[in-house]
Order: structure tokens, then C-alpha cells, then sequence
């Protein structure tokens, strides 16, 4: 499932984050690329564990926190640190697929990677070029949101960044190990509990979202692992 969250920082919020990314020092984006990744992979990243990266990044996660859509769309048990990149000059990173475990530098914790994410910091009228290609059985999907708003999508999917011929296209991206390891387990979970949402503004007095919402707790617990 693809799937855009709107405003997941505010206009304002960005605004704060890119004056400081923007005077940062950033380093190649190779330093956190597999080896296949690296062979195709130019941008610029803040190292992990710097700073500026785990107090931008807090404030992202708390964020996420605050959005209904996201959690009902990842149904998340961890989520890996935020980061950060930045693609100028003809900066890209070529067609990969994303790497199936990551370690937290600062903890040592493993997550396994079931969605990725890249939340927009840089509005479309900033850069050119620098679209998302994300590729499933339907074909390729171009992502190119406004600032602020973000992407998710199955970490098992290939996708790239294509170059960027002007400005500079920021970002932080970052993955999510669901309670719900199938994607399409979690599209269908998705999908229930949107529907239960309509039919409790729709005919709130008619109990059928009550007995849809015990189908979708007891489909969460039948699947879910913790």
C-alpha cells in the first residue's frame, strides 16, 4: 500500500526545521548505504547520532504520534530513528530496494523494515526533478508532495529518487516495523478500520461499528506480533 499523509508538520514547523538543516553540516549518503545501495546512491545525509539529527528526529516521531492516518495506516511497533538527506546537483539515488534490518546506532536495537518513509521538507516549487519512483505489480508511482507531508510504502518495494537539476530537495526518511508484518494484511486492516470510521459518522445508532470494530480488534490480535 502507498499511501500520502498530509500535513504531518506544519508549514511553520518546517520552516524552523530547514533554517537549521540548511546552516548544517552534512556528509556523504554512502556512509548508511548497503553495499548494492552504495553503487547507485548520491546525496548527503547528517550522520546518525549527530545532534541536530535525534532532537529534529524526536520531533518528527512526535509528530507521527499525532497522526490517526499514519497509525492506522503502519500500525507501527518500532519505528527507526529519523534522518535526514539532501539531494542537489544532479544528486539521485538509483534503484534499489531498501535494506531488510537496520541497527540503531545508539542503542543497538534491530528493527525489521516493513514501510518505509520519506516526509517531505522541501516543497515541489523548490527543486526539479527529485521525484519519488516507487514500483509495484501496478507499475511505477511518481511521489513529489508538498512540504510536510509524507510517504509510505512497503520497504520490499524498488523504488529511486530521480536527480535533482535545481535547488535542493531535504527530507527526512526513515522505516517501520508494523505489528502487522504482511502488507496486505495491513491494507486490509486499513481498509476495515476507515470503513469503521464512515459507518460510525454515517449510522452511529445502528451498532454495526461496534461489531466491525471487534472483527478488526480480533483480525489485530489474530496477526499481530509484539
Amino acid at each position: 500500500m502507498l499511501m500520502t499523509i498530509p500535513d504531518v508538520l506544519t508549514l511553520d514547523q518546517v520552516g524552523a526545521m530547514r533554517a537549521r538543516l540548511d546552516a548544517a553540516d552534512w556528509v556523504d549518503g554512502k556512509v548508511t548505504a548497503g553495499y548494492q545501495a552504495q553503487r547507485v546512491k548520491d546525496n548527503h545525509q547528517l550522520p546518525e547520532g549527530h545532534p541536530l539529527a535525534m532532537e529534529l528526529g524526536e520531533a518528527v516521531l512526535g509528530a507521527l504520534a499525532r497522526s490517526p492516518l499514519f497509525m492506522s495506516a503502519a500500525l507501527p511497533l518500532r519505528v527507526f530513528p529519523p534522518m535526514f538527506n539532501r539531494y542537489t546537483g544532479g544528486g539521485h539515488f538509483g534503484t534499489h530496494v531498501d535494506t531488510a534490518i537496520r541497527s540503531d546506532a545508539r542503542t543497538g536495537q534491530r528493527i525489521r523494515t516493513d514501510v518505509s518513509a520519506t516526509l517531505f521538507l522541501a516543497g515541489p516549487e523548490e527543486y526539479d526533478g527529485g521525484e519519488l519512483l516507487v514500483e509495484d505489480s501496478y507499475g511505477s508511482h511518481s511521489v513529489k508532495l508538498p512540504a510536510g507531508h509524507m510517504v509510505l510504502y512497503p520497504a520490499t518495494s524498488l523504488h529511486r529518487v530521480e536527480p535533482v537539476t535545481r535547488g535542493a530537495r531535504v527530507a527526512s526518511f526513515f522505516w517501520v516495523q508494523s505489528m502487522i508484518r504482511s502488507d496486505l494484511d495491513r491494507t486490509l486492516l486499513f481498509d476495515l478500520d476507515q470503513g469503521i470510521q464512515r459507518v460510525a459518522t454515517e449510522a452511529p445508532a445502528s451498532g454495526a461499528a461496534v461489531a466491525l470494530t471487534g472483527v478488526y480488534h480480533n483480525l489485530l490480535r489474530r496477526w499481530a506480533e509484539m
